[in-house]
């Protein structure tokens, strides 16, 4: 099939969103966005040019002059800015620390939100993961999810998830730097995050992966959308 078709995931850091979304993605071959990482590329921005986190303007006078693109073809998806890969920088402590902060403009939400809407006009069958995503920016997908788990659990999914790409973690600093982040992001007066209406809400704690994945594969063949 060849219609459009999109997917979004939603939820706080450490709920899985981005292995889910990896695996949902490959099993129904469609092409994956990872917003997190566009936002996390404009705190690496933040940080090489010095620049306050918190002054929007500045961070979308950056934006502009600089490329930033999502390289979905690549496996996995790669975030280039002036066509460096950026992947491994982006996912270093201080660029986490920030990375909250840097969302929380208006007006470099608009630049992303036009950024990740070009992508899926770019990629009309997509999986995409982030915080907004079914309730701002793809508000008509056709399959929705949110997902959530324990604190500890997200704790511990985080210091994974970090260790494996072979970053040197504390966790009682990912523990911290979660807490901070669920609570800009859900009390930011732009794009909080929310549980988006009609949403298939799925609590992750105590399941694996696989189990996840499962769920959300049967409600998207429900739809009829994939072969």
């Amino acid at each position: 099939m060849s219609e459009p078709l999109i997917i979004t995931i939603d939820g706080p850091a450490g709920t899985g969103k981005s292995t889910v979304a990896a695996g949902l993605a490959k099993r129904l071959g469609l092409a994956r966005l990872d917003t997190g990482a566009m936002y996390r590329t404009v705190a690496l921005l933040s940080i090489r040019e010095h620049i306050d986190p918190a002054d929007g303007d500045a961070l979308v006078a950056a934006i502009q002059r600089h490329e930033l693109r999502c390289d979905l073809a690549s496996d996995p998806p790669r975030m280039l800015l002036d066509g460096e890969d950026v992947e491994p920088a982006i996912r270093q402590a201080d660029v986490g620390a920030i990375v909250s902060e840097v969302s929380v403009p208006p007006q470099v939400r608009q630049a992303m939100v036009d950024m990740q809407r070009a992508t899926a006009r770019a990629y009309p069958r997509l999986v995409s993961e982030g915080r907004d995503q079914g309730s701002v920016v793809f508000p008509e997908a056709q399959a929705r999810f949110f997902l959530t788990a324990d604190a500890s659990e997200r704790v511990k999914r985080r210091v994974r998830q970090l260790r494996a790409r072979g970053v040197d973690v504390d966790e009682a600093a990912i523990a911290a730097e979660i807490n901070h982040r669920d609570r800009i992001d859900g009390g930011r007066a732009v794009a909080p995050l929310v549980c988006p209406e009609g949403a298939i809400r799925l609590d992750t704690t105590g399941l694996r992966r696989e189990e996840v994945i499962d769920v959300m594969e049967a409600s998207v063949r429900a739809l009829g959308s994939v072969g």
